[in-house]
């Protein structure tokens, strides 16, 4: 089974790019961290950040560039998948990328949409469930089909 589950920050504004077939895909790097610790030696262990780039396609890469901002904390299921290039010079590379499947917005939301930039954010409501985005893949288009048009 090849299952993902991660919450984290995510690092930097999406990237976003439409494909020439219309099809909307949004790249984030998302940053998890593993709390530090103090063995019984008393020899402290640092806390430790991954950085992951998360994948997203169709509805949800459209959502991640309406709602997602750098700073967010999000929940994301998907799954890995690496890809293999060779640059100008032919040296080869391979990246390791979470194509996700599920996303949670986990930030509470403080400005609306409507509201100009700078205007006081309302006032803070009991949270709610966070929005969830699972759309249904077409079996005809998947994004490992995709990798020659991929803009990242």
């Amino acid at each position: 089974m090849n299952k993902v589950m991660l919450i984290g920050n995510v690092g930097k504004e999406p990237q976003v790019r439409y494909l020439d077939t219309g099809i909307c895909v949004a790249q984030i790097s998302l940053a998890t961290t593993e709390k530090g610790y103090t063995l019984q030696n008393g020899t402290q262990v640092p806390d430790r950040t991954e950085w992951h780039s998360v994948i997203f396609w169709r509805k949800q890469a459209e959502v991640v560039e309406k709602y997602v901002h750098k700073g967010d904390k999000l929940y994301v299921e998907g799954k890995i998948q690496s890809r293999d290039w060779a640059d100008k010079q032919g040296v080869s590379h391979k990246v390791y990328e979470i194509m996700a499947d599920n996303l949670e917005l986990l930030s509470p939301k403080t400005q609306t949409p409507s509201q100009p930039v700078g205007a006081s954010a309302p006032t803070a409501a009991p949270a709610a469930k966070p929005a969830e985005v699972t759309p249904k893949t077409p079996a005809a288009v998947t994004p490992s089909q995709n990798q020659d048009e991929y803009p990242f």
